[in-house]
């Protein structure tokens, strides 16, 4: 297994939408920072350790998640849960 994945595919299997190409959509509208860094790129590498900043809709608060683990399927909600660690939701 390689030692990044795509940022779709990982926010695919952590069930932050219900499909990979939401998942794309969401990213491409430039509003998600891996590391403080502002990204729209679907394809963005995404490592063990990033931290990343999800503003995903204004009622919603701003999720903060350290990544814990790079995802090998899309599993239940508790599953999901492991791939990362919540370091702030406002």
């Amino acid at each position: 297994m390689s030692d990044y994945q795509r940022l779709d595919q990982w926010l695919y299997y952590a069930r932050v939408a219900k499909t990979r190409s939401l998942c794309a959509a969401i990213v491409s509208k430039g509003r998600i920072r891996i590391n403080r860094q502002v990204t729209d790129k679907p394809h963005a590498k995404l490592r063990v350790g990033d931290v990343l900043t999800l503003p995903l809709r204004p009622q919603e608060p701003i999720r903060v998640w350290r990544i814990a683990e790079l995802g090998c399927r899309r599993g239940p909600a508790a599953e999901a849960s492991q791939l990362y660690e919540i370091i702030q939701e406002e």
